[in-house]
């Protein structure tokens, strides 16, 4: 009498029989998963046909002052009597200028200037915020400060005295886009029109006018610019054309301009390298008025 316990290991199932030329998969293993061959010539996941070539946009055309800078620049400057410019940098963050004009026709002045850039480092050349300002030798003052704020927004706070008396202060906001750059001053909305990789087509509009410039870059020794004004207040317009010609190995810069009121001007500047030396001479000739005007002027530093 008793009981006997029998006990034996469960049947195995059958393995699983693969296809021709396949291997068995042992209990408990799974094979991993591989992709599917693609036939040949056919590229899985792509469409038919060639590739996509890469959309061209525009580059952002920069702060909007420098829109009008750009064309401004080819004009030359109208100068009348003697002019001794001193620049001289006392760190890497703090320059200051000294600027004497003798004129036989008006005041003679004197005006002292200041410049001062920030730590903050934004890019290549690029730091924040800066404080410029200049006085003259009646006590008129002229100041400004630009400050960074992000990556796209910048803004600029400017004010100008007159002796004792405060005259005029401006602020601006400035949003630079991927190909596009907005400006709101206060009072004046900005616009920027449109930009190129050469080229750049600016225009302003405001309460007192309008202001339109157009600055292209023909090569590395040749730029020209065309500028349209029109003030309300003093119900007049006017346009202009100007040119820049430099020639790098002589060191000289060359630019004129005529406007539709008949007055050619023209400047020639000349790098007295490797002294730290610049002479400038100019001369404008106002063909209505029958009235010209000549200047020489000395930059060190």
């Amino acid at each position: 009498m008793g009981s006997v316990l029998a006990a034996s290991s469960p049947t195995p199932p059958p393995p699983v029989g693969g296809g021709p030329g396949l291997t068995s998969v042992p209990p408990g293993f799974t094979m991993p998963t591989v992709s599917p061959v693609s036939p040949a010539g056919t590229a899985v996941g792509s469409a038919a046909g060639g590739q996509q070539e890469p959309e061209v946009t525009l580059p952002n055309p920069g702060a909007f002052e420098e829109c009008h800078r750009k064309c401004k620049e080819v004009f030359p400057a109208q100068m009348e009597g003697v002019r001794l410019t001193v620049n001289k940098g006392l760190s890497n963050h703090f320059q200051v200028n000294h600027n004497i004009l003798l004129s036989t026709t008006g005041d003679s002045t004197y005006r002292f200037g200041a410049t001062y850039v920030g730590t903050k480092q934004t890019g290549p050349g690029e730091a924040f915020p800066v404080m410029v300002g200049d006085m003259d030798n009646s006590g008129s003052l002229n100041a400004q400060i630009i400050h960074q704020v992000t990556n796209r927004v910048r803004s600029k706070l400017a004010f100008q005295t007159q002796q004792q008396k405060f005259v005029n202060w401006q602020g601006d906001a400035e949003f630079r886009g991927e190909d596009f750059t907005a400006t709101v001053t206060v009072g004046n909305p900005d616009v920027v029109v449109g930009s190129g990789s050469n080229f750049i087509a600016t225009l302003t509009l405001g309460g007192a006018g309008a202001h339109a410039s157009y600055y292209h870059k023909a090569n590395e020794q040749l730029q020209v610019g065309v500028e349209f004004e029109a003030s309300t207040r003093m119900q007049d317009t006017s346009v202009s054309f100007g040119y820049q010609l430099d020639i790098a190995k002589a060191n000289l810069l060359f630019k004129g301009s005529i406007d539709s009121n008949w007055v050619v001007g023209a400047t020639l500047e000349k790098k007295l390298l490797p002294l730290p030396l610049s002479l400038a001479l100019s001369s404008f000739l106002n063909h209505r008025k029958n009235k010209f005007q000549c200047g020489f002027g000395v930059t060190i530093g």
